[in-house]
Order: C-alpha cells, then structure tokens, then sequence
C-alpha cells in the first residue's frame, strides 16, 4: 500500500514553503500506526483523484451552493453576505445559506452534500472538518475529504455556570468548582458540564478549562453534547452544571438569570481561532472559481461585520426570525465588549469581543489547526502517531484564502502559514513545530 496524501494541484498565490512532500517516515512513528494511519490517508487520497484544477478563469463554474450555519456569532459573515448581496456581488447569487439544528445535523448534511439535498459547505467548529475528513465522527467512519478555507472568527465564547455555584468565586480559574463537583458526586448526584460536539472547540475550551483547574473532564464530571440553542432552556430547567457555548447564548443566560459566565474563551487564550469556512473538497475541486468568489463574499462580510459602527446593524439583522430568532438584547453588548458576567462583574468596552477580521482572524493559520488536531489527539479522538503536520496540509487550503484576498486587492497577509507558539491562561505553550512537548506537558490527557 502506497501511503501518501493527495496529490493536489494548488493556485499559484501560497505561503513560502508549502506542498512540500510528506515522506512515508514522516507518517509513520510505529509499526502499531501503520495499518490505521495507511487506511486514513489512502481514504482521504482515493477521495481527490484529480486534484484541484488551477483556476485560470475568473467565471464561476457554478452560481450555486449551499452553506449550512448554526444560531451563532460566528456565523455572522455568512448570513450578512447573504443579506447585503455579497454573493451575488461576486458571481454566485444561488448560493443558500440554511439553518441547521445541531453540530450533528451540520455533519450528516455535509456527509450527504449538496447534489443529495444537503450542503455544500458550513460554518463549522474549526476541528470538524479534521474530524469529518478522516471519518472519526461520520457514519461507519467513511470519510468525507473537506477543505478548510477560512476562518471566520477569533475570540468570544463562553463557558457558564449554573446559579448554583453563584456564591463561588469560578472564573477561568475554576479550582473552585473540584471540591463542590466532588461534593455533588458523594450525595450521589450526577455533575453534567454541556459542549455542543464531541472534539469541537467548546468541546475543546471546557475540557481545558476543567482540565487546568484539576478537574477530569472524562472521570470527574459527566460531558454531554447539547446543541447552542437549547444551552438556556437545558440549564433553565437544571440538566446542566456548566456549559461552553458560543454568543448570544451565553449573555441570553444571564439576562435571564439562570446562570453566570465563569469566562470567555478569549481569557483562557486571547485571539484564539474558533469557527470556520469549510467545504466539501469533492465541490471545491469541482469549482475552484465559485469556490473563491464564495470565499471573496464572505471576506467582505467579515470586514464589514468588524466594524464597530455596525454592530447594531448586524445585531438586528442576525436576530432576524429567520436566522437566528433572538432579541437584539441579548445579542448586541458583547459584540462590543460590554459584558455583564451574570455574578456582580460587570465590564464595559472591554476587548473580549469577536472579532471577524483585525489580526488576521480571516487567515486559516496552519499552526492554529494543529493545536486543534493537537487536542483531539490529547483526548483520544486521534491516534498519537498520526502525521498532524500531513492532515493539516491536506484540509487546510490557506492558498485559496490566499488567492481570494488577492483578487480583492488585499495586501495585509501574513507572511506564512504560523503565528508561532501560542501561550494559554496556565502558562503551557503550544509550539506548531513540536506538538509532542506540548502534550507531555499536560496533567491530564488520555495519551501516555
């Protein structure tokens, strides 16, 4: 069996250093990887038989896709494109962009993609399309090749707490929470902490949050998968503990008063990554044309939706019935940093909102993929000697991002695929160029 990644064609517009070739030592470190890791790529590689064309003409080859979204934030430029003509603006006025229940929902729809009456494409946790791609999460583990091509957001999650442990001083620091969590099991009662799936950010930021506070997110506490618009009503009625979620769910808690925000995921580690752009590689290699001008649409939307002066709008607008059905009240003081933590905190015009585009937060960084891929593997969703360096270069398609903002005369770009090493609230630092440190670093993980 030949283990190598797909042979994929790029654009000409790329990163220093890029396409270099995976060798067949760089994939394996043990003989006990080998059949597992051979299988994963040789799936993924028989998925891109052609690669993906160059694209020599600006015309798109198609007018339509279909993008699936969640009720979040971070889902702004995609309905904001769809709202101000962006799409339309560049050559794919068809393009859809549709509500979708769940994380899960997202997933089936992209397994069953846009031709069978799913989707072409989402705004997607940024690990799913890693998790998807190699068919960890997907129906008889078949995968489904995607592509990353931008991210849409950094920063402005939340993880809340029930009104239980009010009277608790629980903020990123959560050391607060293991003797009452403990408590809780000795009566007899279940702890239950809600992410919205299995190895996806919130997933991610909870289990790092409970993690650096000494609690075990597996042996502790009870991890359940909830989806981001029923988080409130879950709490309300007392089925949760503590969840992680995107906004305005977390501020819609608040003004409820059911529960309060511990902290933002931007506290734990500022400019962090969460949602992106990702697509089905199978469309992507199809229309490499209509690919970019959904990509141009939506990097216009992210500019646009950065601007302070359009919070309100783009407040009114996403709470609209039809996307996300939510007061404006419960979504527009966080888009500006105004948060009221729900415990007597109260903080105005602070820098924990999201941002869409100022530093760089477009840019689908390599390096930021792999601490995703990195912590999947920490919590037993990948296998420790899987080549992170190879599955990143195979889903992350910063040369399409790269192409796109060359076509809309952008010029700020980063000058390569890293941000370098990243340095998290408990002082570990993650470096891109050696995952292995990181891990051994870490107190609990599932990996020796």
């Amino acid at each position: 069996m030949t283990l190598r990644l797909p042979s994929i064609r790029r654009p000409s517009v790329r990163p220093a250093g890029a396409g270099k070739g995976i060798s067949r030592r760089s994939l394996l470190t043990s003989s006990a990887a080998t059949l597992a890791t051979a299988a994963l790529f040789d799936a993924v590689r028989m998925a891109f038989p052609g690669g993906v064309p160059d694209a020599h003409a600006a015309t798109p080859e198609t007018t339509r896709a279909v993008l699936g979204y969640i009720a979040l934030m971070d889902a702004a430029p995609l309905v904001i494109a769809k709202e101000k003509g962006l799409f339309a603006k560049y050559g794919v006025p068809d393009v859809e962009v549709n509500k979708q229940a769940s994380w899960g929902a997202t997933r089936d729809n992209l397994v069953l993609g846009g031709a069978a009456n799913g989707i072409d494409g989402a705004h997607i946790l940024s690990p799913m399309p890693y998790l998807i791609s190699t068919g960890k999460v997907t129906q008889n583990g078949v995968p489904t090749p995607m592509y990353i091509l931008a991210r849409l957001n950094l920063d402005a999650q939340g993880i809340s707490v029930s009104n239980d442990y009010k009277d608790l001083n629980v903020t990123a620091d959560a050391s607060a929470l293991k003797a009452a969590f403990a408590a809780k099991k000795e009566a007899g009662k279940e702890v239950k902490v809600a992410m919205t799936f299995p190895g996806g950010t919130h997933d991610l930021w909870l289990r790092y949050w409970l993690a650096a506070a000494g609690i075990d997110p597996d042996k502790d506490v009870s991890t359940i998968v909830v989806p981001p618009p029923q988080m409130v009503a879950n709490m309300k009625v007392g089925n949760m503990d503590a969840f992680c979620v995107g906004e305005p769910w977390n501020e819609q808690l608040v003004n409820q008063g059911i529960g309060f925000t511990a902290c933002t995921t931007g506290e734990l580690w500022k400019n962090h990554p969460e949602k992106a752009l990702g697509m089905r590689a199978d469309f992507v290699d199809a229309n490499p044309n209509a690919t970019r001008a959904i990509v141009m649409a939506v990097m216009e939307a992210q500019q646009w939706c950065d601007q302070m002066a359009n919070k309100e709008e783009m407040s009114a607008i996403v709470g609209k019935r039809q996307w996300f059905n939510v007061p404006v009240a419960d979504i527009i003081g966080r888009t500006r940093g105004d948060i009221n933590y729900g415990n007597g905190r109260v903080v105005k015009g602070s820098d924990q909102y999201m941002r869409f585009w100022a530093d760089h937060a477009s840019y689908p960084f390599k390096s930021h993929d792999a601490w995703f891929v990195t912590e999947d593997i920490r919590w037993g969703k990948f296998d420790p000697a899987i080549d992170v360096k190879g599955l990143v270069d195979t889903v992350n398609r910063e040369d399409i991002w790269r192409a796109a903002a060359s076509a809309l005369g952008i010029t700020d770009v980063p000058a390569g695929s890293s941000r370098g090493k990243e340095t998290f609230f408990d002082g570990k630092v993650f470096d891109p160029e050696n995952p292995t440190a990181y891990l051994a670093s870490l107190d609990i993980k599932r990996v020796a």
